[in-house]
């Protein structure tokens, strides 16, 4: 598993500069309004360049000018020490929303800015993409650039170390992670865009009385858990023949003392309900009767026992819904799977985040705002990674 070891963010929302380290386990908190959501938020966007889905995910959000950071372009030291109230001033730089990572082996970034003012077109406020870049090592230097797209003109180095220009533009509002795909002109690209595919998020799952998860469903191998939970039944099916069954077993005993769960298939019609049995009641119960917070456990015990562990997996307040004795197991199912994938949670249950912070290795990311902007508490005291943004 090679993991991300910095996660960059600049001008998007609270996030004007964010440059953060990372571990196998990661946990993100801080005070309401602190810019953790909006962490969890920026790795979708950049999942979604691995999709074709940045620019519509963006449209989603309200466009480019909702998303990007609303303060001053920089702040004086007279702002910073509140002597001198936060005033605007004239833009020296273009408009700009960044997204990066590095690994040890390969860093990504992204440049999304406003098109060139063309009053034939209706889009003039559809975001475009600038740069593009996929380097080797820790930073972006000219030496290390492997995959390089500037506007529309990709170029990508050669085995020999030259650079080939790939014939075929791309378009401004399209990444290059989907529109070009040679796998002996640029096998980076490919070992790149595949790593960020596998990457997966869950946020909120739904525990009404129709939520997917309490219905019944056909069955069939699932290895990784959807979104919405509605192939929960065959997810926890699926840990049982392939996956480790005896560490599902372990979590709920964990969580529900002397509790049990099982898959039922009535009638052999491959039709699968989830049925728990639970001390001192005579009959199992299905789904459907399950409280919230139970069901909501064995949907992330479904996700993080995963037999196909990705690269990342990304937790959104996961606490939602659960007893405040539950978080304790929670956070122990959650180091476990850290042990196979990349793992970064945003919470503010106390109990979970104290349960992560007692792993070896934890990186704890406390987040605080100052005159708007989103930073870590402790940046002064912190070793932060290095990072530089490829210029335009």
């Amino acid at each position: 598993m090679t993991a991300l070891n910095t996660l960059a963010i600049a001008n998007y929302r609270s996030l004007r500069e964010l440059i953060v380290p990372l571990a196998a386990l990661n946990v993100v908190t801080g005070p309401n309004g602190s810019g953790k959501s909006s962490v969890y938020r920026a790795l979708r966007l950049l999942a979604d360049t691995a999709q074709g889905r940045v620019i519509p995910s963006l449209a989603r959000e309200g466009g480019l000018p909702s998303t990007l950071w609303a303060g001053p372009e920089r702040f004086s030291r007279a702002m910073l020490t509140g002597d001198e109230p936060v005033t605007g001033t004239v833009r020296k730089e273009p408009v700009s929303l960044k997204l990066g990572f590095a690994c040890d082996d390969f860093g990504y970034a992204i440049d999304l800015g406003l098109p060139v003012k063309n009053d034939a077109s209706m889009f003039r406020l559809d975001p475009v993409v600038k740069r593009e870049c996929i380097w080797g090592g820790a930073l972006p230097r000219p030496s290390t650039l492997l995959v390089d797209r500037q506007g529309a003109q990709i170029r990508a180095r050669t085995a020999s170390g030259d650079w080939r220009t790939i014939p075929q533009p791309v378009a401004s509002f399209d990444s290059m992670m989907t529109e070009f795909a040679d796998p002996t002109g640029a096998p980076e690209m490919i070992a790149v865009r595949e790593r960020i595919r596998s990457w997966r998020f869950y946020d909120h799952f739904r525990t009404d009385a129709q939520a997917p998860a309490r219905q019944s469903h056909i069955g069939t191998h699932t290895p990784v858990l959807a979104d919405d939970g509605a192939d929960l039944a065959a997810a926890l099916q699926t840990i049982r023949e392939i996956g480790d069954g005896a560490a599902l077993d372990a979590a709920l005993d964990d969580a529900f003392p002397g509790a049990s769960v099982e898959i039922d298939n009535p009638g052999a019609r491959g039709r699968f309900d989830v049925l728990m049995r639970q001390p001192g009641l005579l009959r199992p119960l299905a789904a459907a009767e399950l409280s919230d917070g139970t069901l909501r456990y064995l949907l992330l015990a479904a996700a993080l026992l995963t037999p196909r562990p990705p690269a990342l997996m990304v937790l959104n307040e996961p606490e939602t819904s659960l007893h405040p004795d539950l978080l304790p197991a929670l956070g122990r199912l959650i180091a476990q799977a850290a042990r196979h994938s990349q793992v970064l949670v945003v919470s503010h249950a106390a109990r979970l985040i104290a349960t992560l912070e007692r792993e070896a290795g934890c990186e704890s990311l406390v987040l605080d705002k100052q005159l708007g902007a989103t930073a870590l508490v402790d940046a002064d005291t912190r070793d932060l990674p290095p990072w530089k943004w490829p210029s335009r």
